[in-house]
Order: C-alpha cells, then sequence, then structure tokens
C-alpha cells in the first residue's frame, strides 16, 4: 500500500476548511474493545462549535457502523460514513450504502467457531463486513491474519483484509475512506472547500489521500499529535473561535 504523505499539525484551523475526523485514535482513546471506549464530556459541544463554524462542512468517517458512531456522538447526528465509506449519511441526512456483494454471513460464523477458545480476541460483526480484534491478545495476531486471509482468497475479486489497529477486517473492494471523502466533497456544505481529514491509522489512508488529491491536507495523528486524542481536541479547541469571539 502507498502511503500519503502527513503534514504537521497546523496552527490556526481555518473557516473554509471541510473536515473529516476518524473517531478511534483521533478523537477518542483506543480502549480494550470497540464498547469500551470513553467519550470526553466536552466532545459534543465542541464538536457543535466546529460545525457552526464550519457552516456544517464537518463530518465522522470511520470503521464504525453508523449505529455506533450515532450512540457515542450523542445528542450529536453529523455528517458520517460508517464501516469505511460503506454507508454514508449526507448532510441533509440521506443515507446512502454501498451497492456491493453483501459478505457471506458463514464467514462471521466460521471465524466466531475459530476463535472461540482464544482468550481475548474479539470478533465484531458489522453491517457490511467483519473485524477481528486480538487487542487483548497479540500473540494471536499471525493466527488472525492468515485465518482471515483463507476466508478472503474464496473472493478476492470482490473483498480484501483491511489491516487496522490490533485487528484485521473484511471489507469490500473499492469501499474505502478515500470515497466517502469524494463523495462529501462533491454535495453542500463541503463543495468548494479545502479537505481536511484527520486520521491515526492505515485505514485512514485512503481519506489522507483523497484528501491530498482535492488541494487538501492530511493529518496523521502519530506525527501531528503526538498519537494523542487529546492534543487533537486541544487543538480544535484552541483554533475554533466562540461564538463570542
Amino acid at each position: 500500500m502507498a502511503y500519503a504523505k502527513h503534514q504537521p499539525a497546523i496552527a490556526v484551523p481555518r473557516s473554509d476548511w471541510a473536515l473529516f475526523l476518524d473517531l478511534d485514535g483521533t478523537l477518542l482513546d483506543i480502549a480494550i474493545s470497540p464498547d469500551a471506549v470513553l467519550v470526553p464530556d466536552s466532545l459534543a459541544a465542541l464538536l457543535t462549535r466546529t460545525r457552526a463554524w464550519l457552516k456544517g462542512a464537518l463530518a465522522i468517517v470511520s470503521g464504525r457502523p453508523l449505529a455506533q458512531i450515532d450512540r457515542l456522538m450523542a445528542p450529536l447526528v453529523l455528517p458520517c460514513a460508517g464501516e469505511h465509506g460503506a454507508i454514508l449519511r449526507l448532510a441533509d441526512g440521506t443515507v446512502e450504502s454501498t451497492d456491493r456483494l453483501p459478505m457471506p454471513s458463514s464467514w462471521v460464523t466460521r471465524l466466531q467457531a475459530a476463535t472461540k477458545d482464544w482468550s481475548g480476541v474479539f470478533v465484531e460483526r458489522k453491517d457490511r463486513g467483519v473485524a477481528v480484534h486480538f487487542r487483548q491478545c497479540p500473540s494471536r495476531e499471525t493466527d488472525i491474519r492468515r485465518l482471515v486471509e483463507s476466508l478472503v482468497a474464496e473472493n478476492p475479486d470482490e473483498f480484501e483484509v483491511l489491516p487496522a489497529s490490533k485487528a484485521f477486517e473484511i471489507r469490500n473492494r473499492g469501499q474505502t475512506k478515500g470515497k466517502a471523502v469524494e463523495r462529501f466533497m462533491a454535495q453542500p456544505p463541503f463543495a468548494g472547500r479545502v479537505p481536511v481529514f484527520v486520521g491515526d491509522d492505515v485505514t485512514d489512508q485512503d481519506g489522507f489521500r483523497a484528501a491530498q488529491a482535492m488541494g487538501g491536507i492530511a493529518l496523521d495523528v502519530p506525527v501531528a499529535f503526538g498519537g494523542r486524542p487529546s492534543e487533537v481536541l486541544r487543538w480544535l479547541e484552541a483554533g475554533v473561535p466562540t461564538a463570542e469571539g
């Protein structure tokens, strides 16, 4: 995979940006499991303020399903791309999903059966794909890679393995965060703005490249913010003016 070039943090965010934010590892600290993340009390107010300043041009672009994003962002309902762009909710509330071949449900069953005795390994079923997490059992990384690769080998034209943070995912080929950014940028209120993608993981590389291809900016959290979501929030807090400002 070719990696995008990352830029250091911009001192002050600009009001002509279209801002695309990953969740885990970017706005939220990575947890031992997807359900264990903690949402900072100040996050909803900060994103509300940022969205207003950007005239609505703010979206969450995550590997999580849309329902999980909404639960974590409540009471906010933001433009979102879930499952790496498989499902999009545009700014007007329209929900779109990719018209791709569904992943065989038997793959989830087989993953669960194969890993049921692997302590610390978690199979996360998504609406359009599946992820196998090994954060609590890193010694199983090679086993899990081989397992998901063996499934994808049954239909490599339609599916691929996506390495993630202490996990491997199976997704449809061509279903990327970059495609989600392109779709958002073709619609108001994002169109005509400078795309800025903030992410932390290999799963965000497609988003980085899409933003840069349109003259925008890629901000890699480990490079620009020392790998700390708290620094991403501090950067926004400092750079986005208050209503009084």
